[in-house]
């Protein structure tokens, strides 16, 4: 990713921040409220003052001293409210270098989905459910444009990450750091980043909720190698339909066992539909075990 250039004329104090205080909703009601808005407001600010500042990705922070000048608070405060922006990636504090501008990574992202996933295995499983379909979808919807923008080279990648999986599975291995690279290398002809990021983080979200439910008694690595090969095969091809169909195919195993758990929790609520765009045929052709 490509920065803009930086200013690099002297600037004066940022005046622009100092007193300037956008307080969100919230603002009136009971003091911890308050309390909590005054903290988003402070948060926002620091934000404001990396941006004004042209500052990018590793490039040092104004000291706290200077920040705590700058921005009107205390210490105690300041140091809350940059503990809260180094959470979600905003702030990288590293010692022997001071605090520099984060990559704004999606790690917060990644724990708050699989804290969400998880504590629905407790309940009633719809939030697990959720994250699975929407990894479903997102690779669903992607395929046809990986399929436009792979090379050979790209699809050799896949398929040698696809013989990994084969020859674990035939000592009956399990292969998820193959999987995970599968799935990269599907999408890497994208050249997004971000998207990369996203799909890298479900994928991990997903791990762990399948991690939660246990192997189950359908567990079987050759089947699930066969179902990347599957995947593999048809974007080789070209058939985006296909394609698409062989990436659901790879789901139906987890969305049943979901389901199985919903019930044998006594979930009676539980949405048991199949996944937007799978066929009952294809949901009877028996489980994967999907990674």
């Amino acid at each position: 990713m490509s920065w803009p250039p930086r200013s690099t004329a002297a600037r004066p104090p940022d005046a622009s921040l100092q007193g300037r205080v956008v307080v969100p909703n919230g603002s009136n009601g009971p003091p911890h409220i308050q309390a909590a808005a005054r903290m988003q407001a402070l948060r926002a600010r620091i934000v404001d003052l990396i941006l004004e500042r042209g500052l990018g990705p590793g490039d040092a922070i104004p000291t706290e001293s200077e920040l705590m000048a700058t921005l009107g608070v205390g210490r105690n405060t300041l140091r809350e409210a940059l503990k809260a922006l180094q959470a979600i990636g905003v702030v990288d504090v590293r010692h022997g270098y001071g605090m520099q501008v984060g990559a704004g990574g999606l790690d917060s992202l990644v724990e708050s989905l699989t804290f969400r996933g998880r504590l629905s295995l407790r309940q009633d499983l719809r939030a697990a459910r959720e994250l699975v379909q929407v990894r479903e979808a997102l690779e669903v919807g992607l395929v046809p444009m990986t399929i436009t923008l792979s090379l050979p080279r790209d699809l050799a990648r896949v398929q040698h990450a696809v013989e990994g999986m084969e020859a674990r599975a035939r000592h009956g291995e399990a292969f998820p750091d193959l999987d995970h690279e599968f799935h990269r290398l599907l999408f890497a002809p994208l050249e997004n980043s971000l998207l990369s990021e996203l799909l890298a983080a479900f994928w991990l979200v997903y791990q762990q909720i399948r991690a939660d439910l246990g192997e189950g008694p359908h567990a079987d690595h050759l089947r699930t190698a066969a179902d990347h090969r599957a995947i593999h095969d048809a974007v080789a091809s070209g058939d985006a339909a296909l394609a698409a169909d062989a990436i659901r195919r790879h789901f139906v195993g987890i969305h049943e066992r979901l389901a199985h758990a919903a019930l044998a929790a006594g979930t009676h609520h539980f949405d048991h539909s199949p996944v937007v765009g799978t066929s009952a045929t294809q949901r009877q052709d028996g489980p994967s075990d999907p990674a």
